[in-house]
């Protein structure tokens, strides 16, 4: 039987990975000089992304415009609204989130980055992103150097990527396990659907996923074993 290892990422200071990303993007547009004191940052987000880049921007002084919908929880819009953002939200249809919410919410974002002095920090596209998920790869190749696979869900698909190409670099053959809900399978078939997995399967392949190798996808649900531990 295999040993199952969790990686608890709950010291971050919001509570979630993202702050590593957040971090990462705010920091490499600053050192490229794409981010000037003054400016605003924009980001369409579920709100786990928009809190940490809420809380970075708080700390760092930047208006911060997160574009979010009531589908997702309202602890997490709360939260952005805490730490000082100017939310915008965009209505759902029944709370669900489908393929046609995200790319209004994308088209929003678009819009408001075309505004005077704003960063689109642009999370699905921005390679900061996988920079600043490497850390976790490398603490993970530190503590468990035998890692026979590393799953994760897929969102913008940077801490996946981020997470291989720092195993890859110290020499790990760890398999790397992209897992989507069934019910929005666009990695494993080409077609989203709706779904209630907030930060996950936004109803297209993301850009991030082009740089991944020998990457194994998997449409999971809460009901099922995940058909990849028998292989």
């Amino acid at each position: 039987m295999a040993d199952v290892v969790v990686k608890l990422e709950y010291y971050n200071p919001t509570g979630s990975y993202k702050d590593r990303m957040a971090l990462a993007m705010i920091e490499g547009a600053e050192a490229r000089g794409s981010l000037r004191p003054g400016m605003r940052v924009v980001e369409y987000t579920g709100g786990s992304t928009g809190s940490s880049l809420a809380l970075v921007c708080a700390i760092k002084g930047y208006p911060f415009v997160p574009v979010s919908s009531d589908a997702f929880a309202r602890e997490k819009l709360q939260t952005m609204r805490l730490f000082g953002a100017d939310l915008q939200i965009v209505p759902s249809e029944n709370g669900k989130l489908t393929p046609e919410l995200f790319r209004t919410m994308i088209d929003q974002a678009k819009k408001l980055a075309e505004e005077p002095n704003t960063y689109y920090t642009d999370q699905f596209n921005n390679i900061d992103a996988i920079q600043g998920y490497m850390g976790i790869g490398k603490e993970l190749f530190e503590q468990v150097p035998d890692l026979a696979a590393f799953c994760g869900a897929v969102g913008t698909a940077g801490m996946l990527m981020g997470v291989s190409r720092a195993l890859k670099a110290r020499g790990s053959h760890a398999r790397i396990v992209a897992l989507e809900p069934a019910s929005s399978p666009v990695l494993t078939t080409g077609k989203g659907g709706p779904h209630r997995v907030e930060g996950i399967a936004a109803g297209f392949r993301p850009p991030h996923l082009r740089t991944a190798i020998s990457t194994k996808y998997v449409r999971s649900t809460s009901r099922k074993r995940a058909p990849w531990l028998g292989a």
